[in-house]
């Protein structure tokens, strides 16, 4: 694929937050749970939603299922393991995860994975960067990490990094975590990625937090978009979510969420 402009995403395309975390706690203010008042619809929030399926039981036929969900729903993605691509997704970006779920895979062999789920239809990729690596400082291997998958996918592909937010907090606490994620955020943007994401959902030390979401966007609000993925269930984490500053959410229970939005 020839190298073209960069695709940063349009944070006005997505829903903006209504109201910032706080940069001490990363608790979000009350509009997050001030329901219809934030002009948040179920047709507005299924815009920022990728429909994620990457079970790892998971059947062809229940990514048919998946598919055929995200299009009742009106969702701008959907989320399949590399192995389940090519997918006929008509009207949806498909997406696909790249050194999933641990990081830990060789550089080269998560760019190659990139490349190839490109070439099978995938537009955008989300990557898993070597948490171990994060937490021990070693931003510069992150960075590195970046700008090989860059390379494998260039623009528009888009590449959302994983941080695995929830583990750097558990090992750094919550202070040195927020530097830390802010840190790695200003590090992957300046490696050519266009979003920041914070868990894939299947580390032990939890999933999306209000906190780390909060960190993301005080250092790339703006000029990345901010995926929070892992332990989003209902209307109101989805909120708290949006009103710290994510621009797209990762849910495999789309329905049960926008249930909670009207219209």
């Amino acid at each position: 694929m020839d190298a073209a402009p960069r695709n940063t995403p349009h944070i006005s395309d997505s829903v903006a937050p209504d109201a910032a975390a706080d940069p001490a706690t990363g608790a979000a203010s009350s509009a997050a749970s001030a329901g219809p008042q934030d002009g948040l619809t179920r047709a507005r929030v299924a815009a920022m939603i990728d429909h994620t399926l990457l079970s790892p039981d998971a059947s062809r036929e229940d990514v048919q299922a998946c598919l055929a969900e995200a299009h009742e729903l009106g969702v701008k993605a959907v989320c399949v393991s590399p192995a389940m691509l090519p997918v006929r997704g008509e009207g949806l970006v498909v997406a696909t995860v790249a050194g999933f779920p641990s990081g830990k895979h060789h550089s080269l062999v998560k760019a190659m994975e990139g490349r190839l789920a490109v070439d099978q239809g995938a537009r955008e990729v989300d990557m898993v960067i070597d948490v171990g690596a994060a937490i021990a400082g070693l931003v510069d291997e992150v960075m590195a990490d970046v700008l090989t998958m860059r390379d494998a996918v260039p623009p528009p592909v888009v590449i959302k990094v994983i941080l695995e937010t929830a583990a750097i907090h558990k090992a750094l606490g919550d202070e040195a975590g927020d530097q830390r994620i802010e840190e790695l955020c200003h590090a992957v943007a300046k490696a050519g990625a266009d979003f920041v994401k914070t868990s894939t959902g299947f580390h032990p030390a939890g999933g999306a937090s209000v906190r780390a979401v909060a960190a993301m966007h005080r250092a790339v609000g703006g000029t990345l978009g901010i995926k929070a993925s892992g332990g989003i269930r209902d209307a109101d984490t989805a909120r708290a979510m949006i009103a710290a500053g994510a621009t797209r959410l990762g849910l495999s229970g789309s329905r049960g969420v926008l249930d909670g939005f009207p219209g």
